[in-house]
C-alpha cells in the first residue's frame, strides 16, 4: 500500500530509497530521502502538522522528528512570513535568523535576506563562510573586514554578541592590510605591520591612511631587495594620486625594512 507523501526511487547502485514532499500554498516542497516507507511518511505528517498547528514553533523541534532540523524552519518561516527559502531562515519585521542549530543563530539586517536566502552558511572552527562563484566568502569580509581580522583588534561586535551580524553592530577598527591602532609612546598612533619569516614593525604613523601607505611603500622595498612573498597590497580611495605620492616619498619606514634582503 502506498502511503501518501512518499515516493520511492534508487540509487544509481540500485538501491531503493524513499522521497518524501508535500504541497503547501501551492508550492511542492521536499521533504527529504529516507531509508525506509514508514520514516518518510512520518516526515510527510510532520510536515502538514507544522503547517497547521499554530503552538509548533522552532523551539518545538526534538532530535526524533523525522525531518531535518534546516527543513523544520524553512516550513515555519513559509507558514509564518507567507515566503519559503531553502536556508533555514526565519523572518522578523527588521531582521532574520539564520539557523545553524536548535541552539545556535546568526542575526542578518533585512537587507542582507536576498544573498542569504542563496547562499548556505557553512563553518570552519570559529569562521563562517559561504561558496560564491567556486570561492569560499567568509561572512565578515562582507562588512570589509579582511580575512585575517581578529575580534576584539580589528573589530567588534557593539553588543558583544558576535553571531549577530547587524551592520550597526559591527564596529571596524582597521581597514588596511597590516595596519592596527595601538597606543605608542603615550600617543595614540597608526602601527603598519608586514609579515615576513615573523612580523616586521614597519612604523608608527598618526594616521591610518599614512600606515596603510607605508605598508605599500614596505611592499614596494622587499620586492626591489628580491623579497617573492605575494603581498596584499591596500587600495586607498579617496586619496588624490598626488596626495598620494607626497605622502609616499615623505614616509619614513623602519631600517630592518630598508636593508632587508631576501635570502
Amino acid at each position: 500500500m502506498k502511503l501518501p507523501g512518499v515516493f520511492k526511487a534508487k540509487k544509481k547502485d540500485g538501491t531503493a530509497y524513499f522521497r518524501a514532499s508535500f504541497t503547501y500554498r501551492s508550492k511542492h516542497i521536499s521533504l527529504g530521502s529516507f531509508s525506509d516507507p514508514e520514516t518518510a511518511h512520518e516526515a510527510y505528517l510532520q510536515a502538514i502538522a507544522l503547517t497547521r498547528e499554530a503552538l509548533l514553533t522552532i523551539d518545538s523541534y526534538t532530535h526524533t522528528s523525522p525531518l531535518s532540523f534546516e527543513k523544520w524552519v524553512c516550513i515555519l518561516n513559509f507558514r509564518d512570513n507567507g515566503i519559503y527559502f531553502s536556508t533555514p531562515i526565519y523572518v522578523r519585521p527588521r531582521f532574520f535568523y539564520y539557523y545553524l542549530s536548535p541552539h545556535e543563530r546568526l542575526i542578518f539586517d533585512i537587507d542582507d535576506l536576498f544573498f542569504y536566502s542563496s547562499h548556505k552558511i557553512m563553518r570552519r572552527k570559529n569562521h563562517f563562510f559561504v561558496a560564491d562563484y567556486g570561492m569560499q566568502i567568509t561572512i565578515t569580509s562582507r562588512y570589509g573586514i579582511k580575512s585575517y581580522g581578529v575580534e576584539g583588534r580589528d573589530y567588534r561586535f557593539r553588543n558583544g554578541n558576535n553571531h549577530d551580524f547587524r551592520y550597526e553592530n559591527i564596529e571596524i577598527f582597521n581597514t588596511y592590510h597590516g595596519v592596527s591602532k595601538v597606543t605608542h609612546r603615550g600617543k595614540q598612533r597608526y602601527k603598519a605591520q608586514i609579515h615576513l619569516k615573523g612580523n616586521y614593525t614597519i612604523g608608527y604613523y598618526k594616521t591610518e591612511a599614512e600606515a596603510a601607505i607605508a605598508y605599500n611603500k614596505a611592499v614596494d622595498i622587499l620586492k626591489r631587495n628580491g623579497c617573492r612573498k605575494n603581498f596584499l597590497q591596500n587600495e586607498t580611495e579617496g586619496i588624490l594620486p598626488s596626495v598620494y605620492a607626497k605622502i609616499y616619498s615623505e614616509l619614513k619606514l623602519s631600517p630592518r625594512i630598508l636593508n632587508y634582503r631576501a635570502e
